[in-house]
């Protein structure tokens, strides 16, 4: 029987002058609802007609400001995914949101509309540090909207940042306890990385931003995984951490490199071995459902190579690393093309990786050497 797949579902507006973007092409004043729907369920049908006998294990509405999606939108999608695939008995449907009130007061209607799981944009409770990051919310603001949530949905997730500037050990302590009295059975604990041409790069030229070192922020992300697992919230992945069973399932398809259908403008998705890209633009997409009766701008065959080094980049950075079997299968490539045995048995002995039989894994240990260890593990020519 074929695998599940997942769903991703773009939203690409914000309604007003979004404050949580560094750009505001995607605001519009006002969307023709209708027709914004209308061509969503079209793309929608044209994936699930290359993708058929499949079920659906998760949906995730993603992109703009996806919780001021009408409740109806949210609703006509989910129904129309379960008449054209059929949905799992435990469909995990996700929706990102903000926590501002206007977006929190939709909560009751997108639980009713099928919503089961909410993603939240906390990064912080602290004012200095939201303004520094430039969000728009407050830490009451936060705290209201993950309380909001927990009586709405049956699973809820919020993000934080850390390895701030200036942030001190004692800090993050403090911050991550605080986070986790809350009781989710989930949280996405990112540090914070310094990305070329953003603000936070300029600053950082200047020497008016610096992050912790290295050895600091060993010691921060140390302390996480000690706080998270005495909380029962293990880390699963690089940044995320989840009760057992309450993994974000859709993010496991990505990481597990299964097949996803990406609908909506700017989607991208990835099945029976292409690579899929939807027009970003609202007005371009729309143009080309009418003209197309799909939005897809890019649809290219993915080379084995290819699929196979993305699926081993994706894959070891779960605690339970990659089954290379399934990598075998999937690209129709032999292990010795895309992994380098010599060098897992080096770092291995090194206590960096560990293998047992098709299984590899990156151990606790070699976590924050990552990126040299696929550097070093992944074939890549």
């Amino acid at each position: 029987m074929p695998e599940p797949l997942a769903l991703y579902v773009h939203w690409p507006f914000c309604v007003s002058k979004c404050p949580y973007c560094d750009f505001n092409s995607h605001v519009r004043e006002s969307v023709d609802q209708d027709v914004w729907r209308a061509a969503l369920l079209a793309d929608l049908q044209h994936e699930a007609a290359l993708l058929p006998g499949r079920r659906v294990a998760s949906i995730f509405f993603g992109g703009g400001t996806p919780s001021l999606m009408p409740s109806a939108t949210v609703a006509a999608v989910i129904a129309e995914a379960a008449a054209l695939w059929g949905l799992t008995d435990d469909c995990e449907i996700t929706l990102e949101a903000n926590p501002n009130s206007v977006e929190v007061a939709a909560f009751a209607d997108l639980a009713a509309a099928g919503v089961n799981r909410v993603s939240i944009g906390v990064q912080s409770f602290d004012a200095q540090v939201l303004e520094f990051l430039g969000r728009a919310h407050s830490g009451d603001e936060a705290r209201r909207a993950i309380a909001a949530a927990q009586t709405c949905f049956d699973r809820v997730s919020f993000d934080l940042i850390y390895a701030r500037p200036g942030q001190t050990l004692a800090a993050w302590d403090q911050e991550l306890s605080d986070a986790l009295a809350f009781g989710t059975g989930h949280l996405s604990l990112y540090q914070l990385t310094i990305e070329p041409g953003t603000r936070f790069a300029t600053l950082a030229a200047k020497g008016e931003l610096v992050i912790p070192d290295g050895d600091a922020a060993a010691d921060l992300f140390d302390a996480t995984q000690e706080l998270t697992l005495a909380a029962g919230l293990p880390r699963y992945e690089v940044s995320n951490h989840a009760r057992t069973g309450q993994e974000s399932r859709h993010n496991l398809a990505y990481w597990r490199y299964a097949d996803y259908a990406g609908v909506g403008p700017g989607a991208h998705g990835r099945r029976l071995g292409q690579a899929t890209e939807r027009h970003k633009k609202p007005e371009n997409f729309i143009a080309a459902v009418d003209r197309n009766g799909h939005g897809l701008k890019v649809e290219s065959d993915l080379p084995a190579h290819e699929r196979a080094t993305e699926a081993m980049l994706m894959g070891l950075r779960l605690t339970e690393g990659v089954d290379l079997a399934r990598i075998e299968a999937r690209s129709g490539l032999g292990r010795e093309a895309f992994f380098d045995a010599g060098a897992v048995a080096r770092l291995a002995g090194q206590g960096l990786m560990a293998a047992d039989g098709d299984r590899v894994r990156v151990t606790d240990e070699g976590i924050l050497l990552l990126d040299s260890i696929l550097s070093e593990v992944v074939k890549t020519q």
